[in-house]
């Protein structure tokens, strides 16, 4: 921990993180919430993005229409995120502003769920998910999540499904919210030039009252599994494939080297960019990270033209499969390295980004890393650790293949 950096544990046991950034003007703060889909049995699949919604809907003291007027008169940007294994609503003021920031945020943690907006509201999540079914990719990364984790809670679908988000009642929303929304399961984080003392202060001020609450149930780590897994849609004019294997959790120590090998892989000018795309074998091709805190995923995943799928999977295996068994050339290393160092300097003069990354590290790590940090863990990044990574997570073998598309299951 350095001096950039303070913590405080409040009188009801909520964590407070603040990074103190001299010579900036603003202040991002957010609340993390540890649950998300993850957390959900499957009846109450999709429950967690859907309160997410609903905390914008109404507290004692405000009703919708007033957060978001209180959000306008300070300037403020407020938003908000569902993944599998978290929520985290957050805002960006002027570093004046923090106070009232904090306040509104703060009153927003207290929902009371108003049954008028419910209803309503429903009806927003359930256009999403028909959203999202129009989306082939989605559809296919859906298919992954729910193959890969199957007869887990993380294979359940962030926005959940069409039929588990009608049969949500207000109530059910209540008992999950009062049963996750407590201390024991957030964090305040906070990153801009400001005081930390005053932090602390602001934040028992807004939050000193709440209830230390309990914690949630432990999570398990997922088995993933393999094997072929197809969906048949006539109403799409391509295909999506994507092979999926076990990659490093988020806390692993080759969690950077992971993303440096993907984005070398495929990611922007590419070794999948100049074999397949450029080949012509398909519009798109990539290479995807996806970790949370006990588990990850490497996902190899093309869009094509349906004719084209027995080529583009092997394509992908092959480049995969070469890939790993090396060489790579220092060049390739060097690019993916400067592009994230560049990203990390940028990113790290913007109280926002800031927020996000110590919000990941304290949540995935127990303590945020500085600028330098994540630099450094960039410098590491070459050949010999690239090695290290595909011994313990090869990309060659069976995988999870998934195909989805109006090419006939029997044939993918």
């Amino acid at each position: 921990m350095t001096d950039q950096f303070t913590c405080h544990k409040l009188s009801n046991g909520l964590d407070v993180t603040v990074e103190y950034m001299p010579g900036v003007k603003s202040v991002a703060a957010g609340f993390l919430v540890q649950t998300g889909a993850r957390d959900e049995t499957p009846d109450l699949a999709g429950v967690s993005h859907f309160l997410e919604h609903m905390c914008f809907k109404g507290t004692p003291n405000r009703n919708a229409a007033q957060i978001n007027i209180d959000f306008d008169r300070i300037g403020g940007n407020p938003n908000a995120f569902t993944s599998h294994d978290r929520t985290f609503y957050h805002g960006v003021t002027r570093a004046a502003d923090l106070a009232g920031q904090l306040d509104i945020l703060a009153d927003m943690m207290r929902s009371i769920i108003p049954p008028d907006e419910f209803d309503m509201e429903k009806n927003v999540v359930l256009e999403e998910i028909a959203m999202s079914n129009d989306r082939i990719e989605h559809v296919a990364f859906d298919l992954i999540i729910e193959e890969v984790f199957k007869n887990h809670s993380l294979g359940w679908p962030v926005l959940g499904y069409d039929r588990t988000v009608k049969a949500l009642t207000r109530d059910q929303m209540h008992n999950y919210f009062q049963s996750r929304y407590n201390p024991q399961n957030m964090r305040l984080v906070v990153a801009g030039s400001v005081d930390p003392a005053v932090v602390f202060e602001e934040a028992e001020r807004v939050c000193g009252k709440w209830s230390a609450g309990e914690k949630r149930p432990d999570r398990v780590k997922p088995k993933l599994q393999t094997g072929v897994a197809t969906k048949t849609m006539d109403r799409f004019n391509q295909q999506v494939v994507a092979i999926t294997f076990e990659g490093p959790a988020a806390s692993d120590p080759l969690h950077d080297t992971a993303e440096a090998a993907a984005s070398i892989l495929g990611g922007a000018n590419s070794r999948f960019y100049w074999n397949i795309e450029q080949a012509g074998l398909a519009p798109y091709a990539g290479a995807y990270r996806l970790d949370f805190g006990d588990c990850g995923l490497f996902i190899l995943m093309a869009q094509c033209d349906p004719q084209n799928t027995d080529r583009v999977i092997d394509a992908l295996r092959t480049e995969a499969t070469q890939f790993a068994a090396g060489p790579i050339s220092e060049k390739e290393i060097q690019r993916v390295k400067n592009k994230r160092r560049t990203s990390l300097a940028v990113e790290g003069e913007s109280p926002y980004h800031r927020l996000t990354q110590v919000m990941d590290d304290v949540d995935y790590r127990g303590q945020p890393r500085t600028v330098e940090d994540r630099i450094d863990a960039v410098n590491r990044i070459d050949a010999a650790s690239i090695k290290t990574l595909f011994e313990s997570f090869p990309v060659e073998g069976e995988g999870l293949l998934v195909s989805v598309g109006p090419l006939e299951a029997s044939a993918a």
